[in-house]
This record gives C-alpha cells, sequence and structure tokens, in this order.
C-alpha cells in the first residue's frame, strides 16, 4: 500500500509528487505529463506569464524553469514569451529529474477502501493508498455556454479540443470568450488562414501592460511590487498570501477566485489581434442553430437588438468551471460525503489542501474558492506542494502509519477494474 497517489502529472501533480518524494513517502504519480499543455493548446501558442513565475516547484528550489533553458544553451527572459512548447518540454525534464517515474495510465475510479483508498485505471490492476492527492488539471471542467449543447458535435469546440488550427483553413470561425485564450485562439486562426471572428459580453476587451523592469528604483518597486501573477498590490497579495484568503469567510473567498485577475490579453498579443480579428463586443450569445454544414448564432447587443452570424465552426474559449459533481473519477458516494463551498461545489480545505474525508487531498483549479486565484495558474504550485505534503504526514501519523513504511500492496490482484469512467487526466 503506497502512503500518496497522486491523480494529474500537470504542474501541480509533479510538484507535490517531487516534495512527496523527497519527503520519504512511498508515492506513485498516474497520468500523463503535462497533458493539457502537451495535447490540448494549439501550436503557436505562448505563455502568458512571465518565466521566472512559471516554475515548477521542487523542495530545494532546484529545477527551475531557468535550470532547463540553461540546459538548452538557452535563457528565459523576463519580458520576452516563451513558447508552451518550451514549457511542455520543461514540465517533462522536471519530471525526470525531480520527481518518481510518471505512470502514463487513466484513473477510471477512486473509492474509500478502510482507511485508505482504491484507485482504479484503465490500464491495470488497482492500487491501494493510505492518501490520495487529486490534482487533475483543468479538462474535467470545461465550459461550454448552454446555448451551444444542442448543436451537433461538428458544429463547436471548445479552445482546448485544438492542437492545429489549420485545419480551418479558409472558414469563418465565431471564437466565444474575451479572455487569453480567446483571443490568442483568433490570432492563430487568422495567421492559419481562417476568418474568425470574436464574440463578447464584455463591451471591450483588457490588455495588460509591458511588464515593468525586474530592476526599478526603491519608490517605484514599492508602490508597484512583481509578484508571481503580474504587479501591484493586489496581485501580489493573491500570489503570496493564500494563506490569508483561506481565512476569509467562504462568500469572500468564492468571490475573489471569480473575480480577480481576470480575463486580460497578454500585451504582447494585441498588436496580432488587432490587426487580423473583427471583435462583436457586448454581443450576448441566446441561441445556436444548425443550417445544414453551418451554424447560425442569434446575438443580442447591449442595447436589445438583435444580430444573425452565420459560420462554418464555433469556438467556445469560456473557460473551465470546476466542481467536484464534474469529477466523474471520484466515487459518487464520496463526491457527496465531500463537504463543499459555493454553488459550484468545490471541496471545502484545511490548511494542507486536506478535504473533510480523512485522506483526500486536492490541488490546483478546484482550490481556488480555498486559496483564491493563483490556484488557476503554475505559480500557485509552490505554495501547494509543500503544505499538501505536510498534510498528507499528519494524515499518516494520525493513521499510525509512519511515512515510508509500504507493506508492498500497491497493487490489488484479481479483484476487477471498477466502473470504467474513463477520464484521461
Amino acid at each position: 500500500m503506497e502512503d500518496l497517489v497522486v491523480v494529474g502529472a500537470g504542474p501541480y501533480g509533479l510538484s507535490v509528487a517531487a516534495h512527496a518524494a523527497a519527503a520519504g513517502l512511498d508515492v506513485r504519480v498516474l497520468g500523463r505529463p503535462m497533458a493539457s499543455w502537451r495535447d490540448h493548446m494549439p501550436d503557436g501558442m505562448y505563455l502568458k506569464s512571465e518565466p521566472w513565475s512559471s516554475n515548477l516547484s521542487a523542495p530545494d528550489g532546484r529545477y527551475t524553469l531557468a535550470d532547463y533553458c540553461a540546459t538548452r544553451g538557452t535563457t528565459a527572459e523576463h519580458g520576452t514569451p516563451l513558447p508552451i512548447g518550451t514549457f511542455s518540454e520543461y514540465g517533462l525534464w522536471f519530471a525526470r529529474q525531480a520527481a518518481p517515474p510518471v505512470e502514463e495510465v487513466t484513473v477510471t475510479d477512486v473509492t474509500p477502501q478502510g482507511s485508505g483508498f482504491r484507485i482504479a485505471t484503465a490500464q491495470g490492476e488497482p492500487l491501494l493508498a493510505r492518501t490520495v492527492a487529486l490534482a487533475v488539471g483543468v479538462m474535467p471542467f470545461v465550459n461550454h455556454p448552454a446555448a451551444l449543447r444542442e448543436l451537433p458535435p461538428t458544429h463547436y469546440s471548445h479552445s482546448s479540443d485544438h492542437r492545429d488550427l489549420s485545419r480551418f483553413a479558409g472558414q469563418e470561425v465565431a471564437v466565444l470568450g474575451a479572455g487569453q485564450a480567446a483571443l490568442e485562439t483568433a490570432a492563430l486562426l487568422a495567421e492559419a488562414g481562417a476568418r474568425p471572428c470574436l464574440v463578447a459580453r464584455r463591451a471591450r476587451l483588457n490588455w495588460n501592460t509591458l511588464p515593468q523592469p525586474l530592476r526599478r528604483p526603491l519608490p517605484r518597486a514599492l508602490r508597484d511590487p512583481h509578484s508571481g501573477l503580474g504587479t501591484g498590490w493586489r496581485s501580489w497579495a493573491w500570489s503570496e498570501l493564500p494563506w490569508a484568503v483561506r481565512r476569509l469567510p467562504a462568500r469572500a473567498r468564492e468571490r475573489i477566485a471569480a473575480t480577480e485577475l481576470g480575463p486580460a490579453g497578454a500585451w504582447w498579443l494585441r498588436d496580432r489581434f488587432e490587426r487580423q480579428v473583427p471583435a462583436l463586443m457586448g454581443h450576448t450569445l441566446h441561441r445556436a442553430v444548425p443550417v445544414g454544414a453551418r451554424t447560425r448564432l442569434g446575438l443580442t447587443t447591449a442595447a436589445g437588438e438583435s444580430v444573425v452570424l452565420d459560420v462554418a465552426h464555433v469556438i467556445a474559449a469560456t473557460g473551465f468551471r470546476p466542481g467536484l459533481g464534474r469529477l466523474g473519477l471520484l466515487d459518487a458516494g464520496l463526491r457527496t460525503a465531500v463537504d463543499t463551498v459555493g454553488e459550484a461545489g468545490t471541496p471545502a480545505l484545511g490548511p494542507h489542501f486536506e478535504s473533510s474525508w480523512p485522506g483526500l487531498f486536492f490541488a490546483g483549479l478546484l482550490t481556488a474558492p480555498s486559496f483564491g486565484p493563483s490556484m488557476r495558474f503554475v505559480h500557485g504550485a509552490g505554495f501547494t506542494a509543500g503544505r499538501l505534503v505536510t498534510g498528507v504526514h499528519k494524515r499518516l501519523r494520525a493513521q499510525g502509519r509512519p511515512p515510508g513504511s509500504g507493506d508492498g500492496e500497491g497493487a490489488l490482484r484479481g479483484q476487477g477494474a471498477g466502473r470504467q469512467k474513463t477520464y484521461p487526466v
């Protein structure tokens, strides 16, 4: 039986695993390494955050993005956008250097068993673990506008569905949304020969400004400090004080997680977008109807006027809505038993990311309503990993099981694979 099984091998899962292994835990990591970045972002995308704030977390501060770039003879510079492909390769390198070997399997079910958990996979025999950390990323929580859900599947998609946008060359594509994913997807579509049009409810687009130099006069640095989530004291608070966010009332935490650091485009994207992509701002989608192979969108302006837009395809860059109810790999009874916060039903978490069910931990997007908006970004992995592993130690001691006292029962023999709710992590 393992001390800890980490489900998910993105920045959060790999960081938790690195801390757990360094702490002497018997830990296994299940999932496809850096899957969201490798499989769900189009070629040509860039990392929005600054390289120095995009490190995965090892307990000794090693294996940073800068360290990886040094092995390649390149640099990751402040104020210079980094290709997503380079960041994905960095994550794979980090996994080889800092974490236990990742087992690339699909977890289908996590069920309580005794004082621990039974983890079933699609590829092999189930595992037993004393504790589980679910670091499942964003893909279980893809959000499609309700108006699109009655369309045939070929008529619409999510921005995370595409690695290659060249298939839309010569076609009219409506891109829904006003955040970085929408703006960059639209620009990449235009550069691939498509004819995109952005549709957004917001009256105007927000654009980040050119980042200030890292070295600045002290008065200027104090007035507008740098942080892992941007410049300014508000960004600094969300970046550096997630523990303080957790102490706020639940409604305040939920509002902060939902509204702070909202949709905005990167400074380096603005010219590319504005030169190539028309935008219908202040337009709300209220209806979508298939017309042959095409789609007719019914839009309403802020003034109440109706607008019709006919396109070959619709891409919803409308983000992700986390909630335990959408986490199909978690046993239904366990989902119901875990205490939640907010209307979306995200897990209520203790100071070490443990849920109300002993031994069940969460990391990443699902934890934002508890610890704030930094959990929506790679930067939050640094805060999460060490604290979560401390929580695992506390839980193991409460069970009377010293960390590292594995009994060799990592795989249950001959007990079937459980319910096959396919879920690629």
